[in-house]
């Protein structure tokens, strides 16, 4: 499988959202396709028509760097699309995650003492590590508390984008439902950019394009972003909204998994329920036996 349909409709959806106004050109009378010509583009990255045209049609590999930030400032693409275009062009030249000789993984793969110890030690804040599909592959006590909607009964891994778009609860969960999902999307584009030949990922995508048409559209218009930081609304059912700051951070050891930790602002009416929802869920001790206290005192 090659990338080159992705890298098409990547760059004719970006060129198809400018006006010639916007990048600084006469609009030159009536126009059959929405957006920006091709020619006006070429012009813009200081290209030929045919070289760009080629580029339009998927053949990427071997662009230079120049010519992709040149096509970049054109399409005024955004950081996150500026590292999807490129990272599109990498794995057109076989330099992708995909080349890389690796195992299978598995969730038992990340579950490495030294990682759980550090999710284990984050006791305000909610902590999970995912992968590029958005399966949940690791939690701390909180963030089991947290995503009880999403992990079920346990019985397999829990999947971000089969909860956000296959799960009636998600919208319950996410009160800015379509915020999340456009997001949740934008997310795996950009992951799958890195990894064209991804089975795992293809397989999910196509399983919830079959599924969901809304998933469909969202993946049909190639928006990319990168996750990163910022704040989120969600409604837990045991204690009601919560608003909660979130950072994203790259697990340098397992290329692919990234720690997720969700924090509440001190003394908000957030943190007090996260704390709520912490003590309701905190483990049962058995009392301690009047001949351990008889050692103790020993």
């Amino acid at each position: 499988m090659d990338n080159k349909e992705d890298v098409r409709e990547f760059l004719m959806s970006r060129r198809a959202r400018l006006t010639p106004e916007q990048v600084g050109l006469a609009a030159g009378g009536r126009r059959r396709v929405e957006g920006l010509r091709r020619g006006e583009v070429a012009t813009l990255a200081g290209v030929s028509v045919e070289y760009y045209a080629r580029l339009e049609r998927g053949m990427i590999a071997g662009a230079s760097s120049s010519v992709l930030e040149a096509v970049a400032r054109a399409l005024q693409l955004t950081d996150p699309e500026r590292s999807h275009l490129f990272d599109l062009a990498r794995a057109a030249d076989g330099d992708s995650l995909a080349a890389r000789p690796r195992g299978r993984r598995t969730a038992h793969q990340v579950h490495r003492q030294s990682l759980q110890q550090v999710l284990s030690v984050i006791t305000d804040g909610i902590a999970v590590v995912r992968d590029q599909r958005q399966n949940i592959l690791a939690t701390n006590a909180l963030a089991r508390a947290f995503y009880t909607s999403v992990i079920g009964d346990g019985s397999g891994i829990p999947n971000l984008a089969r909860f956000q778009f296959l799960d009636p609860e998600s919208r319950n969960f996410y009160p800015d439902w379509e915020m999340f999902a456009g997001m949740c999307v934008a997310v795996m584009r950009a992951d799958a950019g890195r990894d064209p030949h991804d089975r795992e990922m293809q397989d999910l995508v196509g399983e919830l394009s079959t599924r969901s048409d809304t998933f469909r559209q969202l993946w049909g218009a190639h928006d990319v972003r990168s996750h990163g930081s910022g704040t989120k609304r969600f409604h837990h059912p045991e204690v009601g909204e919560l608003i909660l700051s979130y950072e994203e951070l790259v697990i340098t050891a397992d290329p692919g998994l990234v720690l997720m930790v969700y924090t509440a602002e001190p003394g908000s009416t957030t943190a007090e329920r996260l704390r709520l929802l912490a003590s309701w869920n905190a483990p049962m001790h058995a009392p301690e036996t009047a001949e351990g206290q008889e050692s103790a005192t020993r």
